[in-house]
């Protein structure tokens, strides 16, 4: 399961998760730290990313949309990148059925 990180999140989750998700990113890897939702939307699409964010927008586009992509929203105010990586460290299990369940379209961790 790769992630794509979206710009609210650190860059170096990419490294520090790379034994629970291989093949993760962020959007900074693609030049798109300041693109607007709807191509970071089709970039995950197309190359299989679940997003991560910190913002909301992309919860509400699953729902208009429907998955893929999946998105993982953090709902933590400012926190640290370790706190991050905790928090998804703690959920592995979480996403890995969720990226499994054909039906979903978002996640939210705290």
């Amino acid at each position: 399961m790769k992630l794509l990180f979206d710009q609210n999140i650190s860059q170096r989750l990419v490294e520090k998760l790379k034994d629970e998700f291989p093949g993760s990113a962020h959007v900074k890897d693609f030049g798109l730290q300041s693109a607007d939702d709807e191509i970071i939307w089709n970039l995950a699409k197309g190359q299989g990313f679940t997003i991560v964010s910190k913002d909301s927008d992309f919860h509400q586009r699953s729902f208009l949309l429907g998955p893929p992509p999946k998105v993982i929203w953090i709902r933590r105010g400012n926190s640290s990148t370790l706190a991050i990586e905790k928090i998804l460290r703690v959920h592995v299990k979480d996403i890995l059925l969720f990226h499994d369940d054909r039906k979903a379209a978002f996640l939210v961790l705290s």
